[in-house]
């Protein structure tokens, strides 16, 4: 267990000072368990205005106690490190913060508040013995943590009813750590879990959202959303989800809507999928059960994929999501169920999906449709026509699926045909592109200019008509290519 340099200078500063100087928290659980630890924090008995006097180059802005001092380190997660005055809390009203903070002289009492006990141990650097080849270090460890982590246990510090009380968001905290360290939940402080789960309502949305990103970026993820929904939380986080329980699916499915979504997860988190993938993995048939017509084998589920988009849109804006992200997950759950059969996928359709999608974006949606093809218990992965369909994304991404991808452009237009800048040049060139996303040999500058010629004669009314119906006719060609596979193969 190796204390970074930027740690032992601080600690020794303090205790230089007279003061006691421990790391706690997450970075010992770290050191004890081998992971290098992401943040790293210290406790002293010294008030915080001592903190600052002994190192200047410090911000004190809170209540709470925490001194964030700056250090020189070429290390992101070492630039600053947050000095915390050992502390007591009283009750907290809101399930969120404590209504006062006391300071303490004693170690134990700040230990004594924190979560789960695996994050209540301290750790000191102990002068090295003589001839001693490593540092010699001192574990304080008043509730347990390190046997905890030895049989694998997450357990709450003291009463986990009180606990869980004092902030609720170490509801899902405990569940993230078991997921993350593939950890169980001690009996007690899981029977408490389940007795408060609804006060996780009184957490933002943005922690919910924060802790429900590291329960699935987890290796395991698949199992926290199972203890999300064994414990009660998820029906307050993700209830749309929990729609797909007990939904039986067709004869093209051996599992429930809940359990596809779930090994879906499961496939994307084991193949280390980026946070896009891993949520459209998780969100790709969620609207399934809104539009399931029948039962048995030849139940149905047409456009579950466009409802699908618009709930998984819904669920992020109220997690608070980046737009960004929610974009493009949206499209990833809009589109995953492309159809690919060599025989019937023209290299036309594919541009139009490749444009509907995002060439950026291809990687993704294949990515997620191999994830649900495995959360349906088939056992390859990638088919010959799958891989088929890559081959002809390569080639037609070359193509044009955009304006800027065209022969000519808006300077083109205004310097031949005399136009000033305006919504007749727009009209002019998305009209151009659906001639070329149906043929790409049309995307020849002089052809090109010469539609345009006859396009400019016409009143922009009607140009304005022809471009709605061409951008109408790029949106919905492909999936009217496919619907009659839709109904062929009785697919939703």
């Amino acid at each position: 267990m190796n204390l970074p340099d930027e740690i032992k200078k601080i600690t020794a500063g303090l205790e230089k000072a007279g003061f006691e100087a421990y790391a706690v928290g997450g970075c010992v659980r770290d050191l004890i368990m081998g992971r290098e630890p992401k943040d790293w924090d210290v406790a002293t008995n010294a008030k915080p205005e001592e903190i600052q006097k002994i190192f200047p180059d410090s911000v004190y802005e809170n209540n709470f106690g925490t001194v964030a001092v700056k250090t020189d380190s070429e290390n992101v997660r070492l630039k600053i490190i947050e000095i915390t005055t050992y502390r007591t809390e009283e009750k907290y009203t809101d399930k969120r913060h404590p209504d006062a903070v006391k300071f303490s002289a004693r170690l134990e009492d700040d230990l004594s508040r924190r979560d789960f006990t695996i994050n209540a141990m301290a750790l000191k650097e102990k002068p090295r013995a003589a001839g001693a080849d490593s540092e010699n270090y001192e574990i304080i460890d008043p509730f347990g943590g390190r046997k905890d982590i030895d049989k694998k246990i997450i357990r709450a510090v003291g009463n986990a009813g009180e606990r869980f009380g004092e902030d609720a968001l170490r509801l899902m905290r405990a569940v993230r750590f078991a997921t993350q360290f593939d950890f169980s939940i001690e009996e007690k402080t899981a029977a408490a879990i389940k007795e408060n789960s609804g006060d996780i309502v009184a957490i933002s949305k943005e922690r919910i959202r924060d802790e429900l990103v590291k329960i699935i970026m987890s290796e395991n993820a698949k199992a926290g959303i199972e203890m999300l929904q064994d414990f009660g939380l998820l029906k307050h986080i993700l209830p749309e989800l929990e729609e797909g329980l007990g939904i039986g699916q067709n004869k093209h499915h051996i599992y429930s809507v809940w359990e596809h979504n779930l090994l879906a997860l499961d496939w994307a988190a084991k193949n280390n999928y980026k946070l896009e993938s891993r949520v459209a993995a998780l969100l790709h048939d969620v609207g399934k059960p809104r539009v399931k017509r029948g039962e048995g084998p030849d139940s149905t589920f047409y456009n579950h994929e466009v409802v699908g988009a618009k709930m998984a849109a819904q669920i992020l804006e109220r997690l608070k999501f980046p737009k960004k992200f929610i974009d493009k997950t949206v499209i990833l759950v809009r589109y995953h169920l492309f159809y690919y059969n060599v025989e019937e996928v023209t290299e036309s359709s594919v541009r139009r999906l490749v444009k509907n999608v995002g060439p950026e974006n291809m990687d993704d949606l294949l990515e997620v449709r191999i994830a649900d093809r495995k959360g349906s218990g088939v056992p390859k992965a990638e088919p010959y026509k799958l891989r088929h369909l890559r081959a002809i994304i390569e080639k037609v991404s070359r193509d044009p699926i955009s304006v800027k991808m065209l022969k000519i452009n808006g300077d083109d237009l205004m310097k031949e045909l005399n136009l000033e800048a305006g919504p007749k040049i727009g009209c002019i060139l998305n009209i151009l592109l659906d001639e070329v996303l149906d043929d790409p040999e049309k995307n020849e500058k002089k052809r090109l200019m010469e539609k345009a010629r006859a396009l400019n004669k016409e009143p922009i009314e009607k140009l304005e008509k022809m471009r709605k119906m061409s951008q109408a006719k790029t949106q919905e060609a492909a999936e009217e290519e496919f619907r009659g596979i839709k109904s062929k193969y009785k697919v939703g």
